[in-house]
């Protein structure tokens, strides 16, 4: 055993990772990116599937998670943290000369289980903290600062859009109504602040589902353009990978799965001649094929890991096209 398989660096539990290891259709000299570090659950597990020649690089934009990654890349040369967003995938890809050699490409999407039990972070309305939720807090506003200048109906455009909120212009016109007598500083006066708005008690079919909580994801996702880098860093991962290299996505949100759903139809589909064009199926170039169907966590994941309940699987596996 090397090394770096008898430490248990990283006590995170990855979500769905016997399945993830499977779909990546793992090779011992192979080259594959984590585009989503986190704690390195996925990471780890990788690299002790594979041999000496093997190689991962992962990417990730919290300043907390690449200082966790720093004691495996001591540990282990085969791996590589980038301190970036994915969606500069190909620039950072090009950097180690692996573009069309990459082997397989994993995306575990969402808000991290360390981010949310941190805080400081402000990603949790379970836990008091500053109103903050950006992946890096080092870049951009934050959903305080954000909060304090938005307009009614930017708020509810916000909490519409990114998280299906039903009562989205409610708790608009009631956060900018507030603000105008306390300033909107931590995640418990939001959340407490939402709460007020629904109807009592709260008609939700989950019993357990708190009132701010798509409020709550629709920030998070807006203020870290998370469904915009999703869209970025797809086509760029058909460009990094070698034919047969395998894309994987877990999803946690019906926005991004339905992200990740469409680009991959379109990519089986290939190029987009019209319907009355007779050409074959084969001449329309396409760059992906799926690969088996969704895949959703067992009832006995969820029972130890809670957070596997909204979890969706997607793999695709890069065509060669003779042009």
């Amino acid at each position: 055993m090397s090394k770096h398989e008898s430490l248990k660096l990283f006590p995170h539990q990855p979500v769905l990772l016997p399945e993830v290891l499977q779909a990546l259709n793992l090779c011992s000299d192979g080259i594959y990116v984590d585009c989503t570090f986190g704690r390195g659950g996925h990471t780890q597990a990788i690299l002790n599937a594979l041999g000496a020649k093997g190689q991962v690089l992962a990417f990730d934009q919290d300043p907390d998670a690449v200082r966790a990654a720093q004691s495996l890349c001591h540990l282990d040369s085969r791996f590589s943290i980038i301190h970036s967003a994915f969606a500069q995938l190909i620039q950072h890809v090009e950097r180690y000369d692996l573009r069309g050699k990459v082997n397989g490409v994993l995306l575990d999407l969402g808000v991290s289980s360390p981010q949310l039990d941190t805080p400081v972070r402000g990603f949790s309305f379970m836990r008091d903290g500053p109103l903050d939720m950006r992946m890096n807090p080092e870049m951009g506003d934050s959903v305080e600062k954000w909060l304090s200048h938005a307009t009614a109906n930017e708020i509810a455009s916000v909490l519409k859009t990114y998280g299906e909120e039903r009562h989205a212009q409610r708790i608009a016109r009631t956060i900018v109504e507030n603000r105008k007598q306390t300033e909107l500083k931590t995640t418990r006066q939001l959340a407490d602040m939402i709460t007020t708005v629904y109807p009592t008690p709260f008609p939700s079919k989950k019993k357990d589902k708190h009132p701010a909580t798509r409020s709550f994801q629709a920030l998070r996702i807006f203020i870290n353009h998370e469904l915009e880098q999703l869209q970025q860093v797809l086509p760029q991962v058909v460009d990094v990978l070698v034919p047969g290299g395998r894309l994987v996505v877990i999803s946690f949100h019906s926005l991004e799965d339905r992200i990740v759903k469409r680009f991959i139809r379109d990519c089986v589909r290939g190029d987009n001649f019209p319907p009355n064009v007779p050409v074959t199926s084969a001449a329309l170039c396409p760059l992906l094929r799926v690969i088996g169907k969704p895949i959703f966590s067992s009832v006995a994941e969820i029972s130890t890991n809670p957070r596997a309940r909204s979890a969706v699987m997607r793999v695709a596996e890069k065509i060669k096209n003779e042009k």
